[in-house]
């Protein structure tokens, strides 16, 4: 019997470590997600159930009878080791729309904590010589791993501090070895990543061309990028510059100094932290801000908080799609089709009519922006025209592709906000030969008003859609009230846990000529 009850404690004891280390993976993931801020990250937990959702509490669950004289049972012990098996391997198969990556910062920090907390409980084992007492201090700290991994992102801020900075320090001696290089910055509350895809691919026609890949806006994604990427023979690097506080935009100026500028637009997004618009505006036209004299900046003045910025520090031209009194460049004879879209760009004596497979308004202005920082660094208009032809639409943002069932769809599943969804929703609207049908969970981060332009949002669906199918539950109540405001027909409304349920639902009825809009697909953080 002795040796039977030690082989249920080394069990108890594996199985702890091994919920241990599971439910610290998942505080990395969230604490990712939330860009290894222990206050967003705090936010994160209080709007999450995480305090006392079903996961957490089963945790606790556990450890109150295993402290409990129960424990004296071996078929308890054991009991509860298959439990913590059995929920280890529940989250393990898990399937994430965002999931951990392995970063070096994640693993310094998730390594440090584990092995800091199962140092802690090999030694209680030690001192109490008995095998259980590690699995159950595991289990402990297992239950409250969130307030660990908490208190160890907050240890090693200086050390990763040290290391940014010492990567920082790096990317700047590679770019001073560069003098010959121009560099141009792109921001913008939206349009930015499409802005920074059509220029790079209209200024590979005469230069060497580097832009940050994928979402690295952030300073150190910028640093590895120079570090990573950047090559002796590059003419120009494209830099997109992301924000969500005053002052990240001049962080990354003050890495790479660029000479040239591109402000797409300043909406409403992220006012969760930014706090008002003027914020936002003041910290996107950090990038024009931070231009030398001989500079060159491309402003949109569709936006109200573009167009009322002055600008004196460098030469400045404004665009806007329908001509304005302001604006240097605007749009005419837009004309829509199958193949995509045709328009000519008029502006400073000039008049470029343009063809491109892209649909929709933003994208047009996006095009526009890169199409005037174009002509600036003299590529040849011919060359700017074949460029725009070829462009491809840009993964995410405003996409649309057939199906081989003959449905079309609409993805512009990548970061959702007021205006961009808007222009969206009026893509969709103009789909003709069958239901139009909207798949959305409404849009975040937008602090006090995200009730009021999910409800607008709510009331554009109703008249632009004739389905809707709303996922989860972050923005349904606000969503609904809007749809409710337009008298759309309730049968087509529906309301789903996940985009697995809601890709289900929609094929459900779904058919050939139907158009599908994937509006905004919230990470895991959210629900």
């Amino acid at each position: 019997m002795t040796t039977l009850i030690l082989i249920i404690d080394i069990l108890f004891v594996i199985a702890a470590v091994a919920l241990l280390l599971t439910e610290v993976k998942w505080d990395m993931q969230m604490m990712q997600q939330n860009s290894y801020r222990n206050e967003r990250f705090i936010k994160w937990l209080k709007g999450s159930s995480e305090y006392a959702g079903v996961s957490r509490l089963a945790d606790l669950a556990m450890l109150v009878l295993a402290l409990s004289t129960f424990m004296q049972s071996w078929p308890v012990k054991l009991i509860l080791a298959i439990a913590m098996a059995v929920k280890c391997t529940i989250a393990l198969r898990k399937k994430y729309k965002k999931p951990l990556v392995f970063t070096k910062r994640v693993l310094r920090l998730y390594l440090t904590e584990c092995t800091v907390l199962l140092a802690v409980a090999a030694l209680a084992a030690v001192m109490r010589q008995l095998t259980f007492e590690a699995g159950l201090v595991a289990l402990f700290f297992a239950t409250f791993s969130y307030a660990f991994s908490l208190a160890f992102n907050w240890l090693l801020k200086p050390v990763e501090r040290a290391i940014n900075n010492s990567f920082i320090n790096d990317a700047k001696r590679i770019l001073a070895q560069m003098p010959h290089m121009k560099i141009v910055g792109i921001t913008g509350s939206y349009g930015k990543t499409s802005t920074k895809h059509y220029l790079n691919r209209i200024l590979s026609e005469k230069y060497s061309v580097l832009m940050t890949p994928g979402s690295f806006n952030t300073p150190m994604g910028v640093v590895r990028t120079v570090r990573e990427m950047l090559q002796p023979y590059n003419d120009l690097f494209i830099v997109e510059m992301g924000a969500k506080n005053i002052g990240d935009i001049k962080e990354i100026c003050d890495i790479v100094h660029p000479q040239m500028g591109i402000v797409t637009a300043v909406g409403e997004q992220h006012l969760e932290s930014f706090k008002s618009i003027e914020n936002v505006q003041r910290t996107k036209f950090e990038l024009i801000d931070a231009l030398p004299a001989d500079g060159f900046a491309v402003l949109n003045d569709d936006f109200p908080y573009v167009a009322n910025r002055k600008v004196d520090n460098v030469t400045a031209r404004r665009y806007t799609v329908a001509p304005k009194s302001t604006s240097d460049y605007h749009v005419e004879n837009i004309t829509y089709s199958a193949a995509g879209t045709q328009f000519t760009i008029v502006g400073e004596g000039r008049s470029i009519e343009l063809s491109t497979r892209l649909v929709g308004e933003c994208n047009i202005s996006n095009l526009m922006a890169a199409v005037i920082m174009a002509l600036h660094l003299g590529v040849d208009e011919q060359k700017i025209k074949y460029a725009v032809s070829r462009i491809e639409q840009v993964e995410h943002r405003l996409n649309v592709k057939r199906t081989a069932s003959g449905i079309t769809i609409i993805d512009d599943a990548f970061n959702s906000n007021p205006d961009g969804s808007r222009m969206a929703l009026d893509v969709l609207a103009g789909m003709k030969g069958g239901k139009r049908i909207v798949i959305t969970p409404g849009m975040i981060e937008l602090g006090s008003k995200q009730e009021y332009f999910n409800e607008l949002f709510g009331e554009h669906i109703a008249e632009t859609a004739d389905v809707a199918i709303i996922v989860g539950q972050y923005n349904r109540d606000a969503i609904l009230k809007g749809i409710n405001k337009k008298d759309m027909n309730s049968a087509n409304v529906h309301s789903v846990t996940t985009f697995a349920e809601a890709q289900k639902l929609m094929l459900s009825f779904a058919q050939a000529g139907d158009t599908v809009l994937y509006e905004n697909d919230l990470p895991d953080s959210f629900k």
